[in-house]
């Protein structure tokens, strides 16, 4: 959208269609519920999960880490894991991120967090990547899946270009990498979204290494697949190509001429944004077939790209008040033209509505003010797009949904007689990230521990059972943290340990 359109409260049918046959309606219906597992890649204009079922992301936007808060939103008001449940329960699949590459500075911290009355608990004293590790690893648990959106390169506000001069190209495609390595191996996160809404003076296939924005994004698509060549790229349009104008970020017409290519193939999803009055007005509002007008000119700006089979294509952002009549009118128009989807399931347009968030000024959100209730009237025109979700546990890569589990390994640091100190290491053994764990023992004799750093614990006789700090929960597969504790007295036998996933 309109970028400077955008206030942000409480912080700073002419294309060729290519029709679903009986047999892959019929498949889909049988592997609807089971579809999502694993990484995904592309097939043409679908996304297929691991096992090569078609998946549609039928999504939501949850803004907040990009701002100057460092982390999303609404936190001030409620616990996260409740808010995923929310999500989750209303028929969203995916969650869309945005964050700048201010989370990237050492000593950049969230703010506006409850912790009280146990909200939050487990996020207090971890820094922003932190807390967003926590999100991910709730949201893979509850079975939504995730895509990252490099949405500014700092919170004072949105770019016109990739980089700017104090967040040059080489901080965006390092930071990019970062993030891919941060949640290799977790394939709760599907994909990244390059950079949110390029515009003038960004172009499509001009050749000019400064502003092409298809060749930029070729770039950091490359270098993310080169630290894990299982994610999706997500790229979005830019505004004006050939001299023709459209929203920041919406205008992929020059996809059909000048493709993104990728060194792993399958791997690109095209992106765009498009709004309502609420945001800006457009030509095409005022056009006096309006809103029949409206599928031809989704078809020219992006929606031809689906419809001829090039790649996926996902409306990342499109949102509204839903006040004025135009924009009602807009919102149905676009559903239809987005594909129900009990007529056509995963061979469908993909999508994450702007937002969750109340507090955006110029389209509002899918809950009200009080970060609680929900909009049942915007939702409820989301109803024939939304689709199934996913197996929980946002495991490792490969053709699964994962498993959680988890060993511990104890050792004795030092022994003195009177006292001794220990290490357990805590090592994640299943495919998919551990979300918390708790590991538990029995001593032989009469050893009472005396304190303990990086986990807590309960102690009754000679039976302990620690579990995680706020920091260390999440594991991610393969991975392993440890904590220390001091006991007493010393000379006694290593017990045998054991770890639960939790």
């Amino acid at each position: 959208m309109f970028r400077s359109l955008r206030r942000v409260l409480c912080a700073v049918a002419a294309a060729l269609l290519i029709p679903l046959g009986a047999g892959a309606q019929a498949a889909h219906a049988a592997d609807s519920a089971a579809a999502g597992a694993g990484y995904w890649h592309t097939s043409g204009r679908q996304i297929l999960d691991a096992a090569g079922r078609p998946v549609r992301i039928a999504g939501i936007n949850w803004f907040g880490f990009e701002t100057g808060n460092h982390v999303v939103h609404g936190l001030w008001s409620r616990d996260y894991k409740s808010m995923i449940d929310q999500m989750k329960s209303l028929g969203y699949n995916t969650l869309r991120i945005p964050y700048s590459d201010d989370v990237f500075k050492s000593g950049t911290v969230p703010n506006s967090i409850d912790f009280s009355s146990g909200k939050n608990a487990d996020l207090q004293g971890l820094n922003s990547l932190q807390v967003l590790d926590k999100l991910v690893a709730y949201a893979g648990q509850d079975g939504l899946k995730v895509i990252l959106d490099r949405h500014r390169p700092d919170s004072g506000g949105q770019s016109a270009l990739w980089y700017t001069a104090a967040v040059p190209e080489s901080t965006w495609i390092a930071n990019l990498k970062a993030l891919a390595a941060r949640y290799l191996g977790q394939d709760t996160v599907v994909g990244i979204d390059l950079h949110n809404e390029p515009h003038d003076p960004a172009c499509w296939g001009c050749g000019d290494m400064a502003t092409d924005w298809r060749l930029a994004a070729q770039r950091a698509g490359n270098a993310v697949l080169s630290v894990n060549p299982s994610l999706l790229i997500f790229v979005e349009g830019v505004q004006t190509f050939n001299g023709v104008s459209g929203w920041w970020g919406g205008n992929l017409m020059g996809v059909g001429q000048y493709p993104v290519q990728l060194n792993v193939a399958d791997r690109v999803v095209y992106s765009a944004h498009d709004y309502a009055t609420s945001v800006a007005q457009q030509s095409w509002f005022s056009d006096p077939a309006f809103p029949a007008n409206m599928p031809g000119i989704w078809d020219k700006y992006w929606g031809y790209i689906f419809k001829q089979n090039i790649a996926p294509v996902w409306v990342g952002e499109f949102g509204t008040t839903l006040q004025s009549t135009v924009d009602q009118k807009w919102l149905a128009a676009l559903v239809t033209y987005l594909r129900p989807t009990s007529t056509y399931g995963a061979d469908s347009f993909h999508w994450t509505f702007w937002s969750w968030n109340p507090n955006s000024g110029d389209t509002g959100g899918i809950l009200k003010d009080d970060w609680q209730s929900v909009d049942t009237v915007k939702d409820g025109y989301l109803a024939s797009v939304k689709a199934p979700g996913f197996p929980g546990g946002g495991g490792g890569g490969g053709g699964g949904g994962g498993t959680a589990s988890c060993a511990a390994s104890y050792t004795v640091g030092s022994d003195w007689g009177g006292g001794f100190n220990a290490e357990v290491k805590v090592t994640n053994t299943g495919t998919s990230a551990l979300g918390s764990w708790k590991v538990s023992w029995t001593w032989s004799g009469s050893q009472q521990i005396t304190n303990m750093w990086n986990a807590s614990y309960t102690q009754s006789g000679a039976a302990v059972t620690a579990v995680n700090a706020a920091h260390n929960g999440t594991v991610p597969a393969g991975g392993s943290t440890s904590f220390g504790f001091g006991g007493a007295p010393g000379g006694g036998a290593a017990p045998s340990v054991s770890c639960t996933a939790t």
